[in-house]
Parts: C-alpha cells; sequence; structure tokens
C-alpha cells in the first residue's frame, strides 16, 4: 500500500487507503480505461459492486494499469437479490471470478432489507465465511442504521470493520458516526461532495448543492482549491474515508488533490454547521426488494 496516503487502520488490523475512487454510474464501456487513469494518477483503493454492472470491467483497468494487487484495496458489494447464506457465497464467487482476482480486500452487504433483516443475518454470516476462508481481508456493511448494526452485531459473530453510507456536508451523520467510533467501526462516505443531491430528479433545486453553498464558496476561495477539494479535505480532517467518481479525467486527479492542505479548526466547524440532515439517496429505514 502506498504509505505516502493516509490511511484508516480497521478494527481488524488491516489498512485501507482514507481516499478511494468510486464507480457508481460510471458506465461499463468507460471503467476500465477510468479505472487505470485513476490508478495511475494514484488511487489504491477502487470500489465497486455487483449491482453496478461494471466489475469485470474494474478488474480490466486494473490489469492495464500495472500496478501489483499487493499495492490495491479493492471493494465490491453483495446486492439484496442475492441476500441468503448459499445465494451470498455464490454472488461472491461471480463477483471475484468478474474482478479477475483471488481475493478481495473488502466485500460489503449492499443495503439492509428492514422487512427481510433475517436474509440480511444469513448474507452476513456468509460474509463471515469468507473471511475464515481467506476470500475476504476484511467484511463490513453499507447504508446500515445504529438499529440495523445493533442488531446484526448481536446475531453475528464479526462486529463490520466500514459501514459506507451517505455523508457530506449536508448530511453529516453525527449520531451514526458516533455509534461507529464506540463499536471500532470506519466510517466511508459515498456522495462525499453531494452528488446524490444533484443528480436526484426529484430534488433538483440548486439549494441541495453542497458545491454551490456560499460557506463552501468562500472557503475555496480562501484556500485556492475548488469547492469539492475543500469538501473533500473536510472529510479526510474528520477522518472519514471517501469514495469520490468522476466520469472525468480533469475530474480524477482534481479529487485526488487533496492532500497537500488543511482546512483550520474555525473553518472545519463552518462546515460542520451546514448539516441538515437532508438526505439525497433512499431511506435505509425503508429500503427494500422493489429499490
Amino acid at each position: 500500500m502506498n504509505e505516502n496516503q493516509p490511511l484508516i487502520s480497521l478494527n481488524n488490523e488491516v489498512k485501507m487507503p482514507l481516499l478511494g475512487y468510486g464507480v457508481f454510474r460510471i458506465p461499463a464501456n468507460e471503467t476500465a480505461e477510468l479505472v487505470q487513469t485513476a490508478l495511475q494518477t494514484g488511487y489504491r483503493l477502487i470500489d465497486t459492486a455487483a449491482v453496478y454492472g461494471n466489475e469485470a470491467q474494474v478488474g480490466e483497468g486494473i490489469r492495464r494499469s500495472g500496478i501489483d494487487r499487493s499495492e490495491l484495496f479493492v471493494t465490491t458489494k453483495l446486492w439484496i437479490n442475492d441476500f441468503g447464506y448459499e445465494e451470498a457465497l455464490k454472488a461472491f464467487t461471480t463477483s471475484k471470478q468478474k474482478l479477475g482476482l483471488d481475493y478481495l480486500d473488502l466485500y460489503l452487504i449492499h443495503w439492509p432489507v428492514p422487512t427481510k433483516f433475517d436474509q440480511t443475518i444469513a448474507s452476513y454470516r456468509a460474509l463471515e465465511k469468507l473471511l475464515a476462508d481467506g476470500l475476504v481481508r476484511a467484511i463490513g456493511v453499507s447504508n446500515f442504521n445504529i438499529g440495523h448494526l445493533d442488531t446484526l452485531i448481536e446475531q453475528t459473530n464479526i462486529i463490520p470493520v466500514v459501514n459506507q453510507i451517505e455523508l457530506h456536508p449536508f448530511l453529516s451523520q453525527d449520531k451514526l458516526r458516533d455509534a461507529h467510533s464506540q463499536l471500532g467501526i470506519a466510517s466511508q462516505a459515498w456522495s462525499p461532495i453531494g452528488g446524490t443531491l444533484r443528480y436526484s430528479a426529484d430534488h433538483p433545486e440548486p439549494t441541495r448543492d453542497p458545491l454551490k453553498h456560499p460557506t463552501i464558496i468562500k472557503l475555496s476561495e480562501k484556500y485556492e482549491k475548488t469547492p469539492a477539494q475543500v469538501i473533500l479535505r473536510w472529510h479526510i480532517e474528520h477522518g472519514i474515508g471517501i469514495i469520490p467518481k468522476s466520469a472525468k479525467t480533469n475530474r480524477i486527479v482534481e479529487n485526488f488533490n487533496v492532500l497537500n492542505f488543511s482546512l483550520n479548526k474555525d473553518d472545519l466547524e463552518a462546515i460542520d454547521s451546514l448539516n441538515s440532515d437532508m438526505r439525497g439517496g433512499p431511506d435505509p429505514e425503508v429500503f427494500g426488494t422493489q429499490e
């Protein structure tokens, strides 16, 4: 792993890069080239999922990059249609084969399904089996609320290393992050610059865009960085993992160049104050197969 990048020490002592490249909504025919670009830019964490439909192209991009597998941290996720113990094991094999890898660094339950939480539990037990067999280095969850985590931990044996959640200045998830800290779970943000607010057809108003907030614009000018870089740096200062996505080479490079400056305490607090619990993605409390 590239030690020049900040790393998170997970609760099983595996180290994960704080900054990664996500491929949500990246078209399959563009994914390999963009993953190669990201890795050659300096990223070492690549985040995908079965439901994204681009795992095979992620694997191709990794191979094209020429970077040694031991330098990389690769995450994928189990989709809800494959919930169940045997079903999850089969789905993992499919994902691993598509990626063309001998093992995965992190495997996540993509969403909880509150109305069928027994299947969520069964799936996580399959992840525990994969970990015991050495097919993954770490296991975790995505989009779990505090109640989901409590029930999961009560009924399984291994505390998740990561909970990957929607998190940005308008949805700072303070209570959930506090629970993570108490449990030893790392927080990792999807939509870290609020993309889910901008791209949601239901909520197109500019007022829902953190990149356009006057506080962010002012800090962008102060630090001579882009609004996106200021927001990504805010995450890093708080120790939150981030997986920004972009289909544009210049943005991929821009998002990576957030390791050479710091925000002062007052400016961090100014961004903290923007929280309004504004969610752009689905609510985990009501998520289900109809999604």
